[in-house]
């Protein structure tokens, strides 16, 4: 490792999430025993399993619902993730719009802010102690052209029905108050959002469906999907619903590999700060954002750390996955660079832990959930970095779309989206890398001093479609 980053004397690099590092790596589960009958199977224990498993059993009692899982329950991005229990919709508005018009989008827009409220609800509810506080999120702009960017942002968002109680410009005054970021040029609060750990919530959810009686089959890998079964090398369990809950991992999926692109997102986090917090502030817990293209992301946690991430390697060829989360030295070091020029009195910190995990990314960037009663075979994900919270959304939709209730959610204008997948390789590989080369240099340019947005975003943005 380079020695402009301090590590910590105990500093690990990958082995799943610092969340987990925190909590201990569960002990093997129990796989799959052979062949199984069942209601409802569902492929993959994160967030999107989890959430559905428990909201089926909720709803009917009697239904077997099992949860086959390649590796442990919250593996995935579910206990990796920057932990923002955030409100922000997984892709644009303009985009459910055009299907199903501005109302539609604008009271998608609303469930999901309901959403946060029904995770920290539910986490009451099933005494599952996920270190939540809601404080909200703070995006910052740190030079001019971030600056237009961020009233771009508000302005759009205005447009879009939200109102000064769901997002507000902050005054200097009080912007330095809530968090002292070093070159902040402006900022913008939303109360719709809380921190989480999230390794907690999973398992916390984990254990709270087990006690529902659902069965999660661990270290138990679907090889297959077809109508009404799923294939392992253990068995196959038949079912009347096959649910595809695989986000980051779709593309293992052979008859899937095209649908997500798994997208390479890096964290690492500090060790206690201890009394560097009386020059950083951040006494309200607040998220953190920026308005950068290759933008960042950031918590206070609940043992004094900041946990921070952004985009490393963002995408391995062939949409492999690096799975136990080992970071690159070179991802580490930007995100360190990034960190202490936000908060200078960082530096007299060290970095403890850097992990890496995958997102999955639809061709349009927005979110789907779908189920096919012909078949049986359904699926949710597609979110973009956004899963903490529409997972939730998304569970409580299966579940209505299963049950085959006709409620408000079951009409959302994400249920059944088409979306075509990605270009075969080469081409994935140089359009995902010419778009975040082209970002990092936009980013460079805005912060020499250009005053407006870098073209070289734009051409980046219509690469890929964002």
């Amino acid at each position: 490792m380079s020695t402009r980053v301090p590590l910590a004397g105990d500093f690990v690099n990958g082995d799943v999430s610092f969340w987990y590092r925190s909590l201990g790596i569960p002990t093997a589960g129990t796989p799959l025993g052979g062949d199984l009958d069942a209601d409802v199977a569902i492929v993959g224990a994160g967030y999107t399993g989890l959430w559905t498993a428990y909201y089926l059993k909720k709803a009917s009692p009697a239904l077997r619902v099992v949860v086959l899982e390649k590796e442990f329950a919250g593996y995935g991005a579910s206990g990796r993730n920057g932990g923002w229990l955030v409100g922000e919709l997984a892709g644009t508005p303009e985009r459910y719009a055009r299907t199903h018009g501005a109302d539609a989008a604008k009271r998608l827009q609303r469930v999901m802010f309901e959403a946060i409220d029904e995770v920290i609800t539910i986490a009451e509810d099933e005494n599952i102690d996920a270190d939540i506080v809601k404080g909200g999120v703070t995006t910052v702009a740190t030079n001019a052209a971030q600056d237009r960017r961020l009233h771009q942002l508000l302005a759009h968002e205005r447009h879009w029905g939200w109102t000064e109680d769901d997002v507000r410009l902050l005054d200097p005054a009080e912007r330095e108050e809530r968090l002292r970021v070093a070159g902040a040029v402006s900022a913008i609060w939303s109360p719709h959002c809380a921190r989480i750990q999230p390794a907690k919530l999973a398992r916390g959810l984990a254990q709270t469906v087990r006690d529902l009686g659902v069965k999660i089959f661990e270290h138990t890998p679907v090889t297959e999907i077809a109508p009404r079964e799923a294939r392992t090398p253990h068995g196959t369990v038949r079912a009347d619903y096959v649910i595809r809950a695989t986000e980051g991992f779709t593309a293992e999926l052979k008859q899937y590999h095209r649908a997500w692109l798994p997208m390479n997102s890096s964290m690492i986090v500090t060790e206690p700060l201890g009394g560097l917090w009386d020059e950083i502030g951040w006494e309200g817990h607040e998220l953190l954002g920026d308005m950068a293209h290759y933008y960042m992301y950031a918590q206070r946690t609940a043992d004094g750390r900041i946990a921070f991430g952004g985009r490393g390697k963002p995408y391995l060829y062939g949409s492999r996955v690096d799975e136990r989360g080992r970071t690159h030295e070179w991802t580490i070091e930007a995100l360190w660079e990034l960190l202490t020029g936000m908060f200078p009195a960082v530096r007299a910190s060290k970095v403890a832990h850097a992990w890496s995990g995958v997102l999955g990314v639809p061709r349009d960037w927005c979110a789907t959930v779908h189920v096919d009663h012909a078949t049986g075979i359904g699926w949710a994900g597609g979110y973009t970095g956004h899963g903490v919270t529409t997972t939730n959304l998304a569970g409580r939709t299966l579940r209505d779309l299963i049950l085959r209730e006709d409620t408000e959610l079951a009409s959302l204008p994400w249920v059944d989206r088409k979306v075509r997948g990605w270009e075969v390789e080469p081409l994935r590989w140089i359009g995902v890398h010419t778009m975040y080369d082209l970002y990092r240099r936009a980013d460079a340019r805005e912060k020499a001093g250009l005053g407006r947005t870098s073209v070289l975003a734009r051409v980046a943005d219509s690469i890929t479609g964002r």
